[in-house]
């Protein structure tokens, strides 16, 4: 199983970034999937969820309004579109794949939101 992110970079803040995960090696379509991150000194945290068909998504507080999760089945990819970018959104951003007990991770992209 692979997940690969990217899309992070350096952004200012204000700023929107859309980021992407591609999955392989796995039935993504009848996984969960969903968006953490980690900020230096931090622990991981949840940012947003996906379920299997799109239908119901989960946001933290920090991200309601402001970003979107969003995935293509048949594309076998997640996307995180971030708007109104702040510097506390700094982090390195985690997919991952969820399906009962079975968990996978992708590598990480990081975002910087600097001026």
């Amino acid at each position: 199983v692979q997940l690969q992110a990217s899309g992070g970079g350096l952004v200012q803040p204000g700023d929107s970034l859309r980021l992407s995960c591609a999955a392989s090696g796995l039935p993504f379509s009848s996984y969960g999937m969903g968006w953490f991150r980690q900020s230096p000194g931090k622990e991981r945290e949840f940012v947003a969820t996906i379920g299997w068909s799109g239908g119901s998504t989960n946001y933290a507080d920090s991200a309601k309004g402001r970003f979107t999760i969003s995935r293509d089945n048949a594309k076998n990819t997640v996307y995180l579109q971030m708007n109104s970018l702040k510097p506390e959104d700094t982090a390195v951003y985690y997919c991952r794949a969820q399906r009962a007990r079975l968990e996978y991770w992708g590598q990480g992209t990081l975002v910087t939101v600097s001026s």
